[in-house]
């Protein structure tokens, strides 16, 4: 009797400490299926739409957060936004010097993208409304080596990002607007060339209205023009925003 009250005693304990365990362990591997569910890097859609040019330069009536813009088809990167329509975001490219768009007699400098691509592509996006000098201060300042930062090339201030900061590998330029203080400074992050980096860009964000902004990009060995593309850039949202008559 006492063998059996022995064996009795053990099942109970194995199934005190069994119970628990394997409820850890199921715990456990539906936590890893949900981090790899959303933290995995996802493959591209199977139909993504591709980048497909026109020369027409029709009318495409674009909304982006509440911003209304007409843009002529032939800076419109996708064949949907030509379709005209509230969109998320619209991508555009336009050419150098006089940010122009795309043509039949130009199409072969649409397609390079070497390091000295005179292209330039822009993003209009919803977005949170974050001023430059804002993002400037409350976000790249707390990665950078010394905030005071030193003279750089083409009268802008170049700043170092620290090693072990995501930014790594690039630079920060800050440069005063054409427009002066009103407008606050131009913010760039530049890329460096390196192995991994043959065609290095430079990338500036900046607000639009409330809740929309634009991102454009274009080579790092364009910066000496960064002045010329600021305007540019400002010029030609001015006839993004006018209604044709």
């Amino acid at each position: 009797m006492s063998r059996g009250g022995d064996v009795d005693d053990t099942v109970r304990k194995r199934s005190g400490w069994l119970i628990p365990l394997g409820v850890l362990l199921v715990t456990a591997a539906l936590s890893a299926l949900f981090l790899l569910y959303y933290l995995a890097p996802t493959a591209p859609p199977l139909f993504a739409e591709q980048v497909s040019p026109t020369s027409s330069t029709d009318i495409a009536a674009l909304e982006v957060g509440g911003l209304k813009f007409w843009i002529p088809g032939n800076y419109l990167q996708f064949e949907s936004a030509r379709q005209g329509g509230r969109k998320r975001e619209v991508a555009l490219f336009a050419a150098l010097p006089d940010l122009s768009g795309w043509s039949n007699w130009n199409a072969g400098e649409f397609a390079e993208g070497g390091p000295n691509s005179r292209i330039v592509r822009m993003t209009i996006r919803e977005q949170a409304n974050l001023s430059e000098a804002d993002r400037l201060s409350r976000i790249y300042m707390g990665y950078i080596a010394d905030p005071k930062g030193r003279p750089g090339p083409f009268e802008l201030t170049k700043y170092a990002f620290r090693q072990d900061s995501g930014y790594n590998g690039e630079d920060l330029f800050v440069g005063r607007s054409a427009n002066g203080s009103a407008k606050g400074p131009v913010v760039m992050r530049c890329e460096r060339a390196g192995p991994n980096v043959p065609s290095p860009t430079c990338l500036r964000d900046m607000p639009l209205g409330k809740g929309v902004g634009i991102s454009y990009r274009f080579k790092r060995s364009k910066l000496s023009h960064w002045r010329e593309i600021e305007t540019g850039i400002d010029a030609l949202l001015a006839t993004f925003e006018k209604q044709p008559k």
